[in-house]
Parts: C-alpha cells; structure tokens; sequence
C-alpha cells in the first residue's frame, strides 16, 4: 500500500477555494490526484528528511558523549526512522486514526526517552539534569518534517500534543523525580542561598520558567508552520483548479492554442478575422445506421468514432469547435493563425481517415459492418470572437464554414471520401508544396462560392 494521504483532513471549508464545495472538490479528479501525488512526494521527501536528520544525529551523540548509556538513544533514533516508514506505509488522502495514532504514538517516545531518566545511566545525577542539556530542541525536527506531509491541523496537533505531554513529563518528574538534597545545600553554599546563581545551577531544579518558555516558544513555532501550510493547502487547491481548467481547454484546443490562451489575459474576448482552414467529417447513412440499433449500441459507436478523431484534430494542431452528432467541426488557424494550418488541416483529414480504415478493419474482425465517413475542408476568412452573455461560447463564423459543410455533403454525391476546395488546395501548396492523392475535378457549382470552380477529391 502506498502513500497517497495525510492523517487528518486536508481541507476544511476555510481551505476550499472562494465558491466551491466540499462535493466539488470531491468530485473533481483532477483535485484528487493533485492531493495525492503533493501527499505521495510530501511523505517520500518527509520520510528521507527524517532518516537524514536521525543519521547525523545517531552520528553526532557518539561523539558528544562516547559512552553505554548513549544505546538508549540510539533505539530511539531507530524507533523513529521505523514509525517514518510506518507512517508512509500507511498515509492516505483522508482521516487516518492509524496514520494518528502512529504520530502520537511518536511523540510519546520521544517525551518518555528525553525527559524522564535513561535507565542504561548508571551516573546517579538528579533527575532535574536531563534538562540540562536542551534535548527538548529535538522536537523541532519532528515539526519540521512534519510540514513537508500533514495537514496545517495537524501541524497544530504535533505542536499541542507535544507541549501537553512536556507539561505533563515535567510534572512528574518534577513530583516523582530523584533528587539529591545535598548538591542544592552545595550550591546555596557555594553562591548562597537564594542567589539567582544557586537556583540556575542547582543540579536538582527542573527550572520551570525555561521549560514553559521552551513549550510557548514551540507552540509560536507550530502555529506559525501550521498557517504556511494552511496558506499552501490552498494554493494547492487553486493550483488543481487551474489545472483542471486547463484541462479542459485542452479538450477543445491544441496544446500550442491552450498555451497562448493561458499566457494572454482574456484573449478570446477581441473579435478577429484572418484565415483558417475548416474541417467537417460525418459519418454516412448514420440515420439508417441507427434505424437498426439500439441506442445503447449507438452511443457506444458514437464514443467509438469521436475517441478516434477527437485525437487526430489535437495532433494536428487543431481546435475542435463542436460535436455535431454523429460527425464534428474542427478548425485550424484558432484562435491565433499559423504558417501551416492548410497543411494541418489536411494532413488531419488523411489520419482521420486511416484511423477510421483501422476502425473497420476491426469491426470487420469482430463481423460488423464498415462505417462510411466523408470529409470536407475549406480554407477562407472567419469572424473569430465570443458569443452570447451570461453563458460564453467561442464562435466561428462565416461563409467560410458553410462552404467546408456543403463539400463535405457533396462527397457523398461525388461517392469520394475527401472533398476540399480550390482555395484550401491552393494554400497547401504555398505551405508545404504538392499535396498527394488528390484528383481534380472541374466545372463544380458550389453553394456560396460564384461561379464554377474545381474541387480536389480523395476517392
């Protein structure tokens, strides 16, 4: 099982960007995978974090204080890199009570080891010594690792339950603890008794102002932690909308288009016109195709065909403008016109056309009968620009798009697979040369173009 959550709730609704909803953050995978893999690496860089720091520490002490008793110490440095991988072994997206449990369980070691007596210790010091030498400071690097994979709650969690639990461990060892009388009259002799000198240096003081001044300052610490993380968590959140966002233009648009549209501010919201090549393709006889099936069956051939062309207009740099039922529009040269987007176009229609031929190779494989598409593709000047007021759409308008849509009907009475017009034909030749495997076909009348001119056909 691999790591993909925090123990306690990522997000409450002060995380949520402005709007939304628990149920929508919920519902959106791109929100939930965006969680998982910053979980996922946060506990990855959590757990190699602590396994450094608790290296150069059982390095360090050795050297500090090169003797028996130090074995107590470096058990608790190897409990603690185990509980790290425990908890990445278990950490997942959600409320976790054993991922808890184990951060708990974590701190409570680590209170027990470093405030009360090491029984390997055979010195005899007073139980006030422990404090002497700052060990409450390893906590910090609890907290520290902490940020890198747990809830701002949680941050705030790691800070109260390891100031109660100090609280708590200096009280009894405070009422429990060993102590050696004659070392305090000691020091009362030596500086004299009630100097502040006695009281800072009597071996048996637990020295209750330091120690509360250590506890609020770790609390300062985690609560300021706690608000970085909460601040990152949502920019977390508005970093997956973005990212959903841009998914879903990358539904509509080609990566180059998505780019451009998430660079500029509002640059859809200018009306342009400038010259695109439009492609129509539809699926032939799909009226007497769905006379004889169910609509169950239809859809699924519907998703079928759009799952094979919707990818081949975003190959080809293309934007898809609509669904059409059972055919599509797509464009090329939107929003913003490029040095190929004839060749483009073309070069769609042509792959469309092979995956539709792999199609039926595999319907026919499988003894169902082929499905006829046709195709038409003009090249011409459009009106570019949003539509409508409460509810946007991006349009492209002109005659340019009727006349794509009447050649795509004439190749059915044509009987060829590909129509495209003299104009388009034209353009890819000034773009990229020669086009192949196309057949003239003069003296053609074409709704919206006066006169007669010639088309170029694929049979």
């Amino acid at each position: 099982m691999t790591a993909t959550g925090p123990s306690l709730p990522i997000f409450t609704d002060a995380d949520l960007p402005r709007g939304a909803t628990h149920d929508e953050i919920a519902a959106n995978r791109f929100t939930e995978a965006t969680l998982a893999r910053h979980k996922r690496e946060g506990l990855e860089l959590a757990v190699r974090a602590r396994w450094i720091a608790l290296a150069i520490i059982a390095v360090m002490l050795p050297f500090l204080n090169f003797s028996f008793e130090m074995i107590y110490y470096e058990l608790l440095l190897a409990a603690l890199a185990v509980i790290g991988w425990a908890q990445r072994r278990v950490g997942r997206v959600g409320r976790s009570r054993f991922e808890l449990a184990l951060l708990f369980l974590e701190l409570s070691l680590m209170t027990v080891v470093l405030a009360l007596p090491n029984p390997l210790d055979q010195s005899g010091w007073p139980a006030g010594m422990a404090y002497r030498f700052g060990t409450f400071t390893f906590f910090f690097v609890i907290l520290a690792a902490g940020t890198l994979a747990y809830s701002w709650r949680t941050i705030l969690a790691i800070g109260n339950w390891t100031a109660a639990m100090w609280l708590i461990a200096l009280g009894i060892v405070w009422w429990f603890g060993r102590t050696e009388p004659q070392l305090t009259e000691a020091a009362q002799t030596a500086f004299g008794a009630g100097s502040k000198m006695a009281q800072i240096l009597d071996p048996n003081s637990i020295d209750f102002g330091v120690r509360i001044q250590e506890v609020i300052l770790f609390l300062i610490v985690a609560f300021t932690l706690a608000a970085s993380v909460r601040r990152f968590n949502r920019l977390l959140l508005d970093n997956a909308v973005l990212e959903r966002e841009r998914t879903n233009l990358s539904r509509y648009f080609s990566p180059n288009v998505v780019d451009e549209l998430s660079h500029n501010d509002d640059p859809l919201k200018q009306i342009r016109s400038h010259d695109v090549a439009v492609l129509f393709v539809d699926i032939v006889g799909f009226t007497a195709f769905a006379a004889t099936r169910t609509p169950q069956q239809l859809i699924e051939t519907l998703r079928a065909f759009h799952a094979r062309m919707e990818p081949e207009v975003f190959r080809h740099q293309g934007t898809l403008d609509k669904y059409l039922g059972d055919g599509l529009m797509a464009t090329f040269g939107t929003p913003l016109p490029g040095d190929r987007d004839a060749s483009h176009a073309l070069d769609c229609a042509h792959s469309m056309i092979a995956a539709v031929d792999l199609w039926n190779a595999e319907r026919a494989a499988r003894g169902e009968p082929p499905i006829k598409v046709s195709f038409g593709v003009h090249y011409g000047p459009v009106v570019l620009g949003n539509v409508g007021t409460n509810r946007l759409e991006y349009a492209v308008v002109g005659n340019t798009v009727n006349i794509a849509s009447r050649l795509e009907a004439m190749s059915r009475d044509l009987s060829v697979r590909l129509v495209i017009s003299e104009a388009m034909y034209r353009r890819v030749q000034d773009e990229s040369g020669q086009p192949a495997g196309l057949r003239r076909i003069d003296d053609q009348s074409i709704r919206g173009i006066d006169g007669r001119a010639p088309l170029w056909v694929l049979p």
